[in-house]
């Protein structure tokens, strides 16, 4: 039996997660904020550990193999790269360390993002080999992934280290909701405003097994793009308008008013006004952010689910949650 820790436990990917470790048999203890909050199902396998990722972890960690380090800060408002860094990089760092101290871990797998690699250009899509590019280098958030990545690359010789990028996730248990945003901005909407840029998305479900498959298949040092379907922002609203059975009537915003609006965004994060209306994440919606799956389906064996089974798991979680009608 596996005995894994893992942090993040609350979130969308987090529960999803710890339900397909349960039912693979696997022991695992989940960092927690708040116990009360975790929405997943209970499980005589399941630990809950009330803390933060700044709390000296090693005793908690022994007798645990794995360490999977989901928590992070997304939040697109925060107006300094501090705010980032001490979430996503140094608390990183202190993890790793405590999974040294306890003696029994042996791999560490770290959930980073797509958006630390290079994004699709006109000749090619975007894959793990690929450095990050603009607009994306300028996004907080992901400059302290990146950064993280690299502190545990730099020391994949203490103990194995694997990355996985996934894309944008979509699916149950979206308790924020975090991702789930996109799908509550286009519900059921007479005139919708799409940007003309677009993502890769993937259902929750298939990164959780992509991560288990890191565990069983995959190698030190190396990073898993997890990514599934690229779509335009327009096709993807057109997908979520079959569901919710409407036909509004769909407005595309031009590149310039993107940028103005981004432009007025740094204005008012200039005066310390936390938005999440930025020139760096205005650009990030007018490209196309688009990767291939080739490595994770090649090597870890992945079979990938449509994104419409996504989608309908989580309009089916917030319609049980009474977040959508």
């Amino acid at each position: 039996m596996k005995t894994v820790f893992v942090t993040g436990a609350n979130g969308l990917l987090g529960t999803n997660l710890i339900h397909e470790m349960l039912s693979l048999g696997w022991q695992v203890k989940a960092l927690v904020r708040n116990p009360d909050n975790y929405k997943g199902e209970q499980h005589t396998y399941l630990e809950l550990i009330k803390g933060n990722l700044f709390d000296d972890l090693a005793p908690y960690m022994k007798g645990c193999g794995i360490v999977i380090h989901i928590a992070a800060e997304t939040r697109q408002d925060l107006l300094r790269y501090s705010d980032y860094q001490k979430t996503n990089c140094e608390a990183t760092v202190s993890l790793f360390q405590s999974a040294l101290e306890s003696g029994s871990v042996k791999k560490f797998v770290f959930v980073s993002s797509a958006n630390t690699v290079g994004h699709s250009d006109f000749f090619e899509l975007g894959s793990e080999d690929k450095a990050v590019r603009f607009p994306f280098k300028e996004s907080y958030y992901a400059k302290s992934k990146l950064e993280a990545e690299n502190f545990l690359l730099e020391n994949k010789e203490n103990m194995d280290v694997i990355i996985v990028n996934p894309t944008f996730m979509l699916g149950a248990y979206d308790t924020k909701p975090s991702s789930g945003k996109i799908i509550l901005m286009g519900w059921k909407k007479r005139i919708l405003f799409y940007p003309p840029g677009g993502k890769n998305f993937v259902d929750v479900k298939d990164v959780s097994r992509g991560i288990i498959a890191c565990i069983q298949k995959g190698k030190n040092g190396e990073k898993y793009l997890l990514a599934n379907n690229n779509l335009t922002y327009k096709a993807f609203f057109k997908l979520l308008s079959e569901h919710s059975e409407q036909r509004p009537i769909m407005i595309g915003l031009p590149k310039w008013l993107l940028h103005l609006l981004g432009y007025g965004g740094n204005c008012a994060r200039f005066f310390g006004l936390e938005t999440s209306m930025s020139l760096t994440n205005m650009r990030i919606l007018c490209q196309d952010n688009f990767f291939t799956n080739k490595k994770s389906v090649k090597y870890l064996g992945i079979q990938y689910r449509p994104i419409e089974d996504a989608i309908h798991d989580a309009v089916s979680y917030f319609k049980s949650e009474n977040i959508l009608k």
